[in-house]
């Protein structure tokens, strides 16, 4: 098997293991609940990563704020580390450590949700907005490798992916995450 071959039959395999986790399969439509529930009470979603999760973080909420599957009017969701002017301020004047945390004081209220997205969990600007959301009152998604790191504790729902290989994590959230976006858009939103 070439290396090519080798990196398809690794996603499909921790793909496969999703599929046959009940208990977290309950847990994405737990994640999907809460944010129905946070955008009907006029809360709205927060995502923040890191690199490719800061992608990925991006990507989710242009879902849900732009359009999914089909048209609908748009959804209260945004990336933390959208503004570089801010973010490299913040960087700057108080540490990286401080990017999410510090804006999430400013914009986050108490019924939002906050996704945080991060392959080994322990990202320590995503763990320290977490302690921003619990003083706001913000409920908390980690979406993060097998082991769930730091922020496994701090998470009000877990979506841990059974691996410990990056890049293999990164398609899994992904695809975690268009599932969470289709069924947030159909509960809001039902064809008719």
């Amino acid at each position: 098997m070439n290396r090519i071959e080798q990196s398809i039959a690794q996603s499909i395999e921790i793909k496969q293991q999703l599929l046959a986790d009940t208990a977290l399969l309950e847990r994405v439509q737990q994640a999907a609940d809460v944010m129905v529930g946070a955008l009907r009470g006029g809360g709205q979603v927060l995502f923040c990563g890191n690199g490719g999760s800061a992608a990925d973080a991006q990507h989710l909420a242009a879902e849900l704020s732009g359009r999914f599957y089909y048209d609908r009017p748009p959804l209260n969701s945004d990336a933390l580390h959208c503004n570089t002017s801010y973010l490299t301020a913040v960087g700057n004047d108080y540490g990286y450590e401080h990017v999410f945390s510090r804006l999430l004081r400013g914009r986050g209220k108490a019924g939002d949700v906050l996704v945080g997205i991060s392959t080994s969990g322990n990202s320590t600007n995503i763990v320290n907005a977490y302690a921003a959301a619990k003083e706001l009152g913000i409920s908390t998604i980690s979406m993060t490798g097998s082991t769930g790191g730091a922020m496994k504790e701090l998470s009000d729902i877990l979506l841990n992916v059974p691996s410990t290989d990056t890049p293999r994590i990164q398609e899994s959230h992904i695809m975690l995450g268009h599932i969470i976006c289709e069924l947030v858009e159909s509960a809001l939103f039902p064809k008719q």
